[in-house]
């Protein structure tokens, strides 16, 4: 997708500096004009091409495929090749963000212009797939970008599905949907699952009903399908989970529990009623996806008026760290061979727990400075006085410059001094390579160099 001869000179967990401004960037064929708004570093786009979630044998890959086997076709269609840069009317508007959400910022989001972003969700495709009513439901899998955190759980590059079931009135036999979706839910599997779901499924506050546009009698109907289908999906991960605990001799299985679920009442800006679904596994709940009544305003705006539905999604990382017992979302980058021959997504193949391979010894370094007392804009078109600092511009950096090299990111300490209110920052950087030794001397020049860019592009000062 991204043009590689272009954009490959820097290798993954090396110094990769943002995508330069002079005047435009090719991704998958395609030209981009830059502005003051672009963000978009070369380490970022160089990974563009890679989209883990079409490997045959990449867990992420097998997670997806599991996730889709609970929806088959022709009634769903599945999209897995959307092309990953999209409009800031796409990924924002076309979903009624507010123009002042925080997502929109350039603290957040990877921007390759002012008009053009690195999608940050599969549902900046929602309105178009919506728009095009090529099948009744769908799935899409998607690379996705966001500017986040360092730690073994977050990457700047993740991976989601969503999934949506449309009916459509006018179809209906005697325009009943209610009757048609109770009639297409009595056709799904059943299952034994133990399902907490205790809040009645309309509140007027918590969970309100789109009054204008559907029914008491139709909201019911759709949560009922939208939760069994989903609860569906929970037997067939955590089935293939506890058989791979077991395989692993880290679970009894006929000692065990039976799975059990539960249904939380949750917000999103697409949906309503919403849900959060939690799973009880090995002694914890764990929440494992979002979904809800997709808002009626989208589907008006998307030219099918006449259409209700659910809609939810997932991470596919977090579920594939639970099935594969992954534990460093890094290690799903890797090209190492003694990860990737580990797993194989043949359907007669049982799931099986990643083995590690080694241990290596972290290193770490801190980190400490203060911010400017002024509100002028810093070197790199960022800021560091103390209304407009973010972290993730620091997180940037560091990725920016130590790469996969780089295991965790933690703020250790702040301070801000009693006469000048003046603010400062410690962070610890842990050094620690997947898949060798880091030697201190190499620890010790990507933090140098970490340090320069705090200084060069924050316009810190460093303590």
């Amino acid at each position: 997708m991204l043009n590689q001869k272009h954009w490959l000179g820097k290798p993954r967990g090396s110094e990769s500096d943002t995508a330069p401004n002079a005047g435009s960037l090719e991704i998958g064929g395609r030209n981009y004009h830059t502005d003051e708004w672009t963000n978009a570093p070369t380490n970022i786009l160089s990974a563009v091409p890679r989209r883990l979630h079409l490997h045959a044998d990449h867990p992420i890959s097998i997670t997806r495929q599991i996730i889709e086997s609970r929806f088959p076709s022709p009634i769903y269609k599945h999209h897995n090749t959307l092309f990953p840069v999209v409009t800031v009317g796409q990924n924002f508007d076309s979903l009624g963000f507010p123009a002042d959400h925080p997502g929109r910022s350039r603290t957040d989001t990877y921007y390759i212009n002012k008009t053009t972003v690195l999608r940050t969700h599969t549902s900046a495709h929602q309105a178009d797939t919506f728009r095009a009513n090529e099948s009744e439901g769908y799935t899409i899998s998607a690379d996705v970008y966001r500017r986040d955190a360092i730690d073994r759980s977050h990457y700047p590059i993740f991976h989601q599905m969503e999934g949506a079931r449309m009916w459509d009135r006018r179809k209906a036999p005697r325009r009943n949907v209610a009757h048609a979706i109770w009639e297409d839910l009595d056709r799904l599997p059943k299952h034994n699952l133990e399902v907490e779901d205790p809040n009645p499924t309309i509140h007027p506050e918590r969970n309100p009903l789109q009054a204008v546009h559907h029914s008491a009698e139709e909201v019911e109907a759709i949560a009922a399908h939208l939760k069994r289908s989903l609860e569906g999906v929970v037997v067939e991960i955590f089935s293939r989970a506890r058989e791979a605990a077991a395989a692993a001799g880290d679970m009894n299985v006929d000692g065990e529990e039976p799975l059990k679920v539960r249904w939380i009442e949750a917000y999103f800006p697409f949906t309503t009623p919403s849900w959060e679904l939690e799973v009880f596994w090995q002694g914890d709940w764990l929440e494992l996806l979002g979904c809800g009544v997709v808002k009626q305003d989208l589907l008006i705006n998307a030219g099918v008026p006449d259409q209700v539905g659910w809609a939810f999604g997932v991470g596919l990382e977090r579920v594939a760290m639970l099935l594969f017992s992954i534990p460093d979302i890094r290690l799903f980058w890797s090209q190492d061979s003694r990860f990737l021959s580990q797993f194989s997504s043949n359907p007669s193949t049982d799931i099986r727990r990643f083995v590690p391979f080694s241990k290596y010894p972290a290193c770490y370094k801190d980190v400490s400075f203060w911010l400017r007392s002024s509100s002028n804009s810093a070197g790199g078109g960022l800021r560091s006085n103390a209304q407009d600092f973010h972290e993730n511009d620091v997180m940037e950096i560091v990725r920016d410059v130590g790469g996969d090299l780089v295991e965790d990111v933690k703020l250790v300490d702040d301070f801000t001094h009693p006469k000048t209110s003046r603010k400062s920052f410690c962070y610890r950087i842990n050094y620690r390579s997947l898949e060798r030794t880091m030697r201190n001397e190499e620890a010790n020049e990507l933090h140098q160099k970490i340090r320069e860019q705090l200084v060069d592009k924050l316009g810190v000062e460093l303590r």
